[in-house]
């Protein structure tokens, strides 16, 4: 009989998943945005567009105007409302922030996180920055 040690769940174990069927969870939880409305939505000052991308690809496919740059590992703690590290921007918890990453996977996951910090208007862009370059919208 396994016994449960201190600061385990006592209950059964959840069945692993796969990457693909935990994006689908998440992603079953928001709508997500596609890159014109994303796009709309920034240019009327109703969306905070957040680039999670690594410097390489930053500096390899250029910058979308205006949008704010924050490591993925820094993400959390820029976007809290309540953190003491916050962007300026991050003022409240019904901002809707669209995370953008190269191709529209890791930003789901960074979605959900801010979800659980109560962003709960907090959405990725469908294809990432590569789908926002393919609609021609702005890069620098």
């Amino acid at each position: 009989m396994n016994t449960p040690t201190p600061g385990s769940a006592s209950r059964d174990p959840q069945p692993p998943v796969g990457i693909d069927e935990l994006l689908e969870r998440v992603r079953a939880g928001y709508e997500r945005i596609e890159p014109q409305e994303a796009y709309e939505a920034a240019q009327a000052g109703d969306a905070l567009l957040v680039d999670i991308r690594y410097a390489a690809l930053r500096e390899r496919d250029g910058l979308i105007p205006g949008a704010h740059v924050v490591e993925r590992n820094e993400l959390e703690w820029r976007l809290d409302p309540q953190g003491s590290h916050r962007l300026p921007e991050a003022t409240s918890h019904a901002l809707r922030i669209v995370v953008i990453c190269n191709e529209g996977y890791a930003s789901s996951l960074a979605a959900q996180s801010l979800h659980q910090l109560g962003l709960h208007r907090a959405t990725d862009l469908v294809g990432g920055f590569q789908a926002w370059r393919g609609a021609g919208l702005p890069v620098e």
